[in-house]
């Protein structure tokens, strides 16, 4: 391996470890507005709430990663996050 490849990895395994820093934090942030959500007798899903936080990722997104695939992404960390929203909400941890 050239040392270029070397450094590239590098910075590569530390923006994954960054990536799931922030994953994660999504995470709570969605669990904490689920447990505001349940506290205010709304339901967990909210398809226009989703919609507007597609948009908005749909707006933010310069590339090269193509709309679809990082679209995709997003409602399934949506759909995850509302699972773990609906397993905190029936008392079931995972």
């Amino acid at each position: 391996m050239t040392d270029e490849l070397d450094a590239l990895r590098d910075q590569i395994d530390a923006l994954d470890r960054e990536i799931v820093r922030l994953l994660n934090d999504r995470a709570r942030l969605g669990l904490a507005a689920g447990k505001a959500k349940s506290q205010a007798g709304r339901p967990i899903a909210d398809q226009d709430r989703e919609r507007e936080v597609l948009v908005r990722v749909a707006m933010a997104n310069n590339g090269p990663l193509p709309q679809d695939a990082l679209l995709s992404l997003y409602r399934h960390l949506i759909e995850t996050i509302k699972r773990l929203e609906e397993l905190e909400k029936s008392g079931n941890t995972a």
